[in-house]
């Protein structure tokens, strides 16, 4: 495993919810970024996030790692949720809201 790989599975293990992303949830970088943001501020949860767009290999990295081709990627108790399209789904579907409130709790 590579440098940016074990980076990666670290962040992701030290996180319960972690959300890759292009820019910040002030300021994110791209319409998709954005609403996943909006699904996770509504949810009230306690969330954190990794700027893609300031480590090249962390950007390239994180679609190695989840054979996912695009950003953003969401990470729920170190499982890969998906991205904008899925977790908007999971959240409309009402089955989002069980997953990120179990693992706030373990936070």
């Amino acid at each position: 495993m590579s440098d940016v790989q074990q980076t990666i599975a670290q962040q992701i293990q030290d996180n319960k919810i972690l959300i890759y992303m292009k820019g910040t949830p002030a300021f994110p970088q791209c319409g998709f970024s954005a609403a996943v943001v909006d699904v996770f501020n509504r949810l009230g949860v306690p969330y954190q996030t990794v700027n893609v767009l300031d480590n090249p290999e962390i950007r390239d990295g994180i679609k190695a790692f989840s054979n996912w081709p695009t950003i953003p990627q969401i990470y729920i108790e170190g499982k890969f949720i998906g991205g904008c399209d899925i977790v908007r789904e999971m959240y409309a579907r009402g089955e989002l809201q069980p997953l990120v409130q179990a693992a706030a709790q373990k936070a």
